[in-house]
């Protein structure tokens, strides 16, 4: 089912030199929008970072790999969190919808020094089986048996589900599934030693899902759902804040 979207409000048609002003005015804005963004990165380049002291090892195609693994060879390493708990049957439909935005380009990544890969508590065989039914390419490991998920609170245990509520999104909140969706940078030094460099959740990953972007450019207002009929099950859940 494809998702809803309101209704486009009443346009104002005018003459082409008074869109023209408009649309100039409004590129100031956007202009001033740019600046801060470029700012914003900045300052999320220079955040503190930790070390990672604790030893993590992954599921792959490859067999058993430790985080520092993970890098294949290059110094910066993007996670994606994928929702895919280890007794699903299937992924997220909603982390689907972002696949689908991100498969493709790890090679362009690769160039640049970074290294990108989904991770699961799912096992390795579930998500090779669901991977391969979606047609993806990118690098996918299992965290199965691993504390990673739980440390990086994107997976939350027996006790907080029991008690609807978790830390996620750098807060106590309700949760109402096993698993959350999250994207982690990690840095790896010359000597090995690998960094967390940065988290976001929620809608902090929205910059990366290019439908997204696209949708934001139109005159109607999409609903922000994530609804393809490759997609079933689990339904998924996508915090607004």
């Amino acid at each position: 089912m494809a998702s809803s979207t309101n209704e486009v409000a009443r346009p104002n048609v005018v003459p082409h030199v008074e869109w023209l002003a408009a649309r100039n005015e409004f590129l100031i804005k956007e202009k001033e929008f740019t600046r801060l963004r470029d700012e914003l990165s900045r300052q999320r380049r220079a955040l503190p970072w930790e070390k990672v002291e604790k030893h993590y090892e992954f599921d792959s195609t490859r067999g058993k790999i430790t985080l520092a693994d993970l890098f294949d060879g290059r110094s910066q390493l993007i996670v994606y969190h994928f929702m895919f708990g280890s007794d699903w049957e299937e992924g997220c439909k909603s982390c689907s919808f972002w696949a689908d935005n991100f498969n493709g380009i790890p090679i362009h990544l690769n160039h640049r020094d970074v290294t990108f890969t989904a991770v699961s508590r799912a096992p390795l065989a579930k998500i090779n089986a669901y991977k391969k039914r979606m047609g993806w390419s990118f690098p996918w490991v299992s965290s199965h048996g691993s504390d990673f998920n739980f440390d990086y609170h994107v997976s939350f245990t027996p006790e907080e589900i029991a008690a609807g509520k978790a830390y996620y999104n750098y807060e106590v909140r309700p949760i109402s599934a096993s698993d959350e969706q999250g994207i982690s940078v990690f840095y790896k030094n010359e000597r090995g030693e690998v960094f967390h460099t940065y988290s976001c959740h929620g809608r902090g990953i929205d910059m990366v899902n290019g439908a997204y972007q696209f949708l934001d450019l139109v005159p109607k207002v999409a609903m922000r759902t994530a609804s393809n009929s490759r997609w079933s099950g689990y339904a998924g859940t996508i915090s607004i804040e």
